[in-house]
């Protein structure tokens, strides 16, 4: 059995500032689509609009750049400057329709606010279990917002309380704070807890806020690239950049850790913790296909799993639910394991299905399949001189291998891989082990589909105990998605990338001897 190498520490700090949106709360998605909905409506409504070709307000490049982590007001004049428009200033006093500054503020606001009225906020997972192991050491939390709708974004999400203090944009207009990429609101979040910058961490997901954390000269800063912006959050100063707070651990000594596959303990290491755990506990068992349930072969279309891994599975499916969450196509997956009496989600959970006569069914994404389509056809002709690849359409995505692809010819499969993708904006790009995935460009992935499944079969209880076990950067969104709530378990096969995982296995071999253990401890063995 490998050892388990220790993770590197991060430097020292009693309290760390979390930034809330994006970070704390999944309310990015909403802020974007709110400033979106106001500027390309005011873009189109300009007289100086007439006759010129409209171009439109981009999630992906504005957001991230003009307006993300700053104050209405600040976005306002950043967009507005970047395409050269000119607007009065205005005042407090202005309405939503008033065209200016403040006027278009108050009408994003009143967007944002409509989206609140109708929706539960929910938290990030990871960041709440994070916050859970910061208070129980005793170190101390804050968290800051350039909104002044904090107070109650945090109340809906249930969060509230998880926080010494609370910096807000109302206290930054009150004590006439400026703005990110200023340190002022992350220094006065400091000073409310008592404690030097150097001796705080700082939590952010915004470019202009790890400027701030690094202007400050804060202790720590921590970027969260939830938007694959990991090289602008590094230049902007953050001194470690994680997808999700899951994929951090609190060391023994209160030191941050940062998880990688290398690092996270063995399950048998933590076999008494696992059985204590069942005692109070059932389990509900999630599983991945490949590197999984069936080694990784070079020939994708031959990846088998045993009758011995087949038999496991059955055994355990007798005694609890039992799901297989793949990014393959879901009647391939089902070829490929042909059991009756588990749950299958497959295309990374755009399609779900479950037993024989179950109505727990699910198909999202079914506009995009015709240009899945379009995108299938261009990338097989984009990719036609280059020798080794593969091109694997599924219903709801395309899989580009490139296992067979010589290192030299790979850099260019990515580029034309990437080429097709920006013509077809509406889709996004995954990764796996040697593999490009385009997808549907919507809010789901394996851990939605993992928790979709969970509240479907009234699974979401706290005698439940949900347990994940993959191996690729896919299960990653699994692994978030249960962050404190249940179990993800990583299968190393000698990987050493960072993971929000709680604990691992070697191989394989290893995850049928953890199913035949499940299955021992659920039959009462």
């Amino acid at each position: 059995m490998n050892p388990t190498p220790t993770a590197p520490a991060l430097p020292a700090v009693d309290a760390v500032l979390f930034d809330m949106d994006g970070v704390v709360t999944a309310t990015a998605g909403a802020h974007a689509a709110a400033w979106k909905q106001l500027f390309d409506a005011f873009l189109l409504a300009r007289p100086e609009a007439a006759g010129t070709a409209f171009e439109p307000f981009d999630i992906e490049r504005d957001y991230r750049r003009y307006v993300d982590g700053m104050p209405r007001h600040d976005g306002v004049r950043c967009f507005l400057a970047a395409r050269a428009i000119v607007l009065p200033e205005g005042s407090d006093g202005d309405g939503p329709d008033t065209p200016s500054v403040h006027g278009l503020a108050a009408r994003k606001n009143g967007f944002f606010n409509a989206w609140l009225q109708d929706h539960v906020v929910q938290p990030h997972a990871g960041t709440v279990a994070l916050i859970g192991a910061l208070r129980s050491a005793g170190m101390k939390t804050a968290v800051f917002s350039a909104s002044c709708n904090a107070e109650q974004v945090l109340s809906s999400a249930g969060v509230l309380e998880l926080f010494d203090t609370k910096v807000d944009g109302g206290d930054a207009r009150r004590l006439g704070l400026r703005g990110k990429p200023d340190p002022a609101m992350l220094l006065e979040a400091a000073a409310r807890l008592g404690l030097a910058p150097a001796r705080c961490a700082v939590v952010e997901d915004a470019i202009a806020g790890v400027a701030a954390g690094a202007a400050g000269h804060f202790g720590l800063v921590i970027g969260v690239d939830r938007s694959d912006d990991g090289d602008a959050l590094r230049d902007a100063g953050a001194s470690v950049v994680v997808q999700d707070l899951a994929e951090l651990a609190l060391a023994p000594d209160k030191t941050l850790t940062l998880k990688t596959l290398a690092s996270i303990p063995s399950v048998w290491s933590r076999e008494a913790v696992l059985r204590q755990r069942l005692t109070a506990q059932r389990p509900a068992v999630f599983l991945d296909y490949d590197g999984t349930l069936s080694p990784i072969v070079a020939d994708h279309t031959k990846a088998f799993m045993s009758a011995a891994m087949r038999a496991a599975v059955h055994r355990l499916s007798q005694h609890c639910t039992v799901a297989i969450v793949s990014g393959r196509d879901l009647a391939m997956l089902q070829s490929l394991v042909q059991l009756d009496m588990v749950f299958y989600a497959g295309s990374h959970g755009f399609e779900i299905a479950g037993p024989q006569g179950s109505d727990h069914n699910l198909e999202r994404g079914t506009e995009f399949l015709p240009l899945l389509g379009a995108a299938e056809q261009q990338l097989r002709e984009a990719l036609a001189g280059i020798e080794g690849h593969s091109v694997e359409r599924k219903r709801f995505s395309i899989a580009v291998h490139f296992r067979g692809v010589a290192e030299g010819d790979q850099g260019r499969l990515e580029a034309l891989v990437r080429d097709v993708l920006t013509a077809h904006r509406r889709l996004r790009l995954g990764h796996g082990k040697k593999v490009f995935e385009l997808q549907p460009d919507i809010d789901w992935h394996k851990g939605h589909a993992v928790r979709w499944l969970l509240d479907q079969l009234g699974l979401e209880r706290p005698e439940v105990l949900p347990i994940y076990v993959g191996d690729d950067i896919t299960d990653e969104t699994a692994f978030r998605a249960l962050a404190g709530r249940g179990l993800g378990i990583a299968v190393r096969d000698g990987g050493t990338r960072a993971t929000a995982a709680d604990w691992a296995l070697d191989d394989v071999a290893e995850v049928q001897r953890l199913l035949e253990l499940l299955s021992s401890i659920a039959a009462g063995g």
